[in-house]
């Protein structure tokens, strides 16, 4: 087990109607071997046992804090609660339909010890709405520019580690776009490089609802934020290509597999 001498990191979980999934999320946060850190479960108002669940688990481990939204309020605003609440010094986000390999974060530190990086990810690895693993990952590039992650955001959120102080300068909301790209673009408009582990330590959900029309919506999301970052209309036609094209080449893999 990896010593806790980098410090605490502040995990946030938006979780909304999350039954289903959110125990195998919350287990495997659990089984970092790297341990010095704060989950904090932020529950939008689910209808479910989501909260039962939550504080079942964090009954047993006082590293688990289980917290609430007044009202439902979107995945954007949950996470900006989950931040305002963090102790640490680093923030890391774990959507609660994903999982992470017990290593994640331990592999992250490694390579920030030796990048001194203020933003890091990690490929990912994929799997069905039941959980059943999918025979294929997306690489993650030893590092990113701002040019290079417009053309493909390979910094999947669930895999992110990045500096508390740096995540809250950028934050940003909006549920007509792609909040977390736009956070990774912003902090990386400035010259900043994110750093990637090229293994697949972030296991994601793939969910049923996510076909061809949803793909529209994504596309559209997309355009959004490349607004949102401040490209102007060629830049932002220029980038949509590149993101329908890595897109396309993306989903075939998944596909075939």
């Amino acid at each position: 087990m990896m010593q806790n001498d980098f410090g605490l990191i502040s995990i946030i979980m938006a979780a909304y109607n999350a039954e289903k999934t959110i125990e195998q999320a919350i287990d495997s946060v659990l089984s970092q071997t790297y341990t010095n850190f704060e989950l904090l479960v932020v529950n939008d108002c689910s209808a479910d046992r989501t909260a039962e669940l939550v504080k079942s688990i964090a009954a047993k481990d006082s590293r688990v804090r289980l917290i609430s939204n007044v009202k439902n309020s979107g995945v954007s605003y949950t996470r900006k609660h989950g931040l305002e609440e963090a102790k640490g010094d680093w923030i890391a986000i774990l959507d609660s339909d994903d999982a992470w390999e017990p290593e994640k974060l331990e592999k992250q530190i490694e390579l920030q010890r030796r990048t001194n990086a203020d933003l890091l990810f990690t490929g990912s690895a994929f799997m069905d709405s039941e959980g059943h693993p999918i025979d294929w990952y997306l690489h993650a590039p030893k590092e990113v520019t701002y040019r290079q992650l417009l053309k493909q955001n390979v910094l999947s959120n669930s895999s992110a580690l990045v500096r508390k102080e740096l995540y809250a300068k950028h934050y940003a909301i909006g549920d007509g776009m792609h909040e977390d790209f736009a956070i990774w673009l912003s902090i990386l408009k400035k010259g900043t490089k994110a750093y990637g582990v090229d293994e697949p330590l972030l296991i994601y959900r793939i969910a049923k609802s996510s076909k061809s029309g949803n793909k529209v919506k994504a596309a559209r999301m997309n355009w959004n934020t490349y607004r949102y970052v401040g490209l102007n209309l060629m830049e932002a036609i220029y980038y949509e290509c590149w993101y329908i094209f890595n897109g396309i080449r993306k989903y075939r893999n998944l596909r075939n597999n």
